[in-house]
């Protein structure tokens, strides 16, 4: 018998793993804070052509000897128009930034994974809120009709269209920001590809119904009025305020916010993506995290998959770090989190 928390009351049970399981590879966001600012002399590509620490390495070695399939790969708006103090709505990519960027995106798409191109700029430029006193919803939607152009050919390719919003002067208005990436996206062409609807409150899972997130991105839809493919963006970190910035967990939050989230997504006929979670290598976390994660691996039919946060450009002073350790000989050795919790509850999913 399963543990009480994996079960969905008054729902069957999913029989597999999540489509997709794997690790943020971060490094190209350094720089950037809550205020959607960049600095942009802080970025640090996690490419070793470009002097900076192998994200292509950890992403083959955690596909080929882990079996992850996907990798999140946070970027700054300013940095992929090389320009950290202003946009307009015709402000086109920086062909060199852009360039280092898809570096590490040909990286991932080589290991055979799905990759998302996540904008990490919390729904602002410099402080200002995109369709709400910064940049218009035309110059959002002009960055990701570039971004998509892109990548139109590649359905491996997942557009994560912000990272966490928060503090919006009004959510209905943002939705419409969404509707404009999403339209923008379909119009290239791109029209199998999977893209993550991110709502408020640092697209907090916890709060993702209450808050009015689910309501309101239930609207965005695609060219034709469906909703295929349209996947909902969460988060949720474990620790005692939720932040993501300590290394010990205090809940698994199974029954506060994960059970609750899964049975509107079962009723909605919904999919939702855990592109960031999370903990230390810590007792409490290892024991936390690795009953989230299987609970979403329990269900899901709507789950679609997670992403631990993180590995790339992290050493092993980081918080919450994922990077595999790398011997002199080249081999990877796996911190403790991920052995146990992010590949370890998907493989004991399907035993």
């Amino acid at each position: 018998m399963l543990p009480f928390w994996i079960t969905l009351a008054g729902a069957g049970l999913a029989s597999a793993a999540t489509k997709f399981a794997g690790v943020n590879i971060a490094g190209f966001d350094f720089g950037a804070d809550t205020t959607g600012t960049a600095n942009l002399a802080s970025a640090l590509p996690p490419l070793t052509a470009l002097n900076g620490p192998d994200g292509g390495g950890q992403m083959a070695h955690f596909a080929t000897n882990d079996g992850l399939n996907m990798f999140r790969l946070p970027v700054t708006w300013q940095y992929l128009i090389n320009n950290n103090s202003t946009v307009t709505d015709t402000s086109t990519l920086d062909a060199t930034n852009f360039g280092k960027y898809d570096m590490l995106m040909q990286s991932c798409l080589s290991t055979g994974a799905n990759c998302i191109l996540n904008v990490h700029n919390y729904a602002r430029f410099n402080n200002k809120v995109i369709g709400q006193g910064g940049p218009t919803d035309a110059a959002f939607a002009n960055l990701w009709s570039q971004l998509a152009t892109k990548y139109a050919n590649n359905t491996k390719v997942i557009f994560g269209v912000m990272n966490e919003p928060h503090d919006l002067p009004n959510l209905s208005t943002w939705t419409k920001t969404v509707q404009a990436a999403v339209t923008a996206i379909r119009k290239t062409g791109a029209t199998n590809h999977m893209i993550l609807l991110p709502g408020t409150d640092f697209s907090g899972a916890q709060t993702f119904i209450s808050n009015g997130s689910a309501g309101n991105l239930s609207t965005v839809v695609n060219l034709d009025n469906s909703t295929t493919n349209l996947i909902f963006d969460v988060h949720k970190y474990l620790d005692s305020d939720g932040s993501g910035t300590h290394t010990d967990c205090v809940s698994n939050h199974v029954t506060d916010t994960f059970t609750p989230l899964a049975a509107f997504l079962k009723t909605a006929q919904r999919t939702a993506m855990l592109s960031e979670t999370g903990g230390g290598n810590t007792t409490s976390c290892l024991t936390d995290l690795c009953q989230t994660l299987t609970f979403i691996n329990a269900n899901s039919d709507v789950f679609m998959g997670y992403a631990g946060w993180a590995a790339g450009g992290f050493d092993q002073t980081y918080a919450l770090a994922e990077t595999p350790i790398k011997a002199a000989n080249g081999n990877y050795t796996d911190v403790p989190i991920v052995t146990q919790c992010i590949v370890g509850t998907r493989k004991n999913s399907t035993a």
